[in-house]
């Protein structure tokens, strides 16, 4: 294979470690999906293989028709979104605690912190149709996400996109937290307090400023240094 593909193997076993390290797998119910460079072909995990087992040599290579021994809704949900926007290498799905406490709530994620606020203004949401098997509903699932970089799906769980597999994964770990901090404020019994209209619109803004390709903030920065934990916990078996 060239060089170009194994390295997107690396980084997206790399990010499957990663999700179960930061205690975000389901067993093998959720998926994380890369394009390859040069083609339409993405990557998938193997079906019924847990994500700290998952190496770079053992994902599957899915082309446009999803033939390949993996997950039928998560096909679906992945192919529909890296067909529709180019800008996406990586999509990202989970079924955390936190991230489905909030997708079940009638109001999503609240302007409560500021991880919240600053991800608000990149958020989509989508109702839930069932298990994801109708081809049908990919059509409503890319346009509910629009130019967004995360999407709720609503009493199903979370995702995320990136123009890479460390953004995609950075994109995630600030969803997560800002559901973890609404989870927790919300289960301590005390009144909570929502800054002023005026201050939320603000800071969604920044956000959106902060954000962006060109922000300071710049998701996936991280990633050299993830890999570097990731290695110190649990070798680099992921990368054969």
């Amino acid at each position: 294979m060239s060089e170009e593909e194994w390295q997107v193997r690396c980084d997206l076993a790399a990010c499957y470690q990663l999700v179960d390290l930061y205690g975000w797998s389901d067993l093998s119910s959720t998926h994380i999906s890369a394009r390859i460079p040069g083609t339409d072909d993405v990557l998938f995990n193997p079906y019924g293989v847990l994500f700290d087992q998952i190496t770079a040599s053992s994902l599957v290579r899915v082309d446009g028709g999803g033939e390949g021994d993996i997950n039928p809704a998560g096909f679906l949900i992945h192919r529909a979104v890296h067909d529709a926007r180019p800008d996406v290498h990586c999509v990202l799905h989970t079924h955390t605690r936190a991230g489905n406490a909030v997708a079940m709530q009638e109001a999503g994620l609240l302007p409560l912190s500021q991880k919240a606020l600053i991800l608000m203004g990149w958020i989509g949401y989508h109702d839930f149709e069932g298990v994801v098997l109708d081809a049908d509903e990919q059509q409503r699932l890319v346009r509910d996400l629009g130019d967004n970089m995360i999407l709720v799906l609503r009493n199903h769980g979370l995702l995320t996109c990136g123009d890479s597999v460390a953004s995609a994964f950075v994109w995630m770990h600030r969803m997560e937290a800002a559901c973890r901090y609404q989870v927790d404020g919300m289960s301590s019994g005390t009144p909570l307090r929502l800054p002023d209209e005026g201050v939320q619109e603000k800071t969604i803004e920044q956000g959106r400023r902060i954000l962006s390709n060109s922000g300071h903030a710049r998701s996936g920065m991280e990633w050299s240094s993830l890999l570097t934990q990731l290695e110190r916990e649990r070798g680099n078996a992921w990368r054969t």
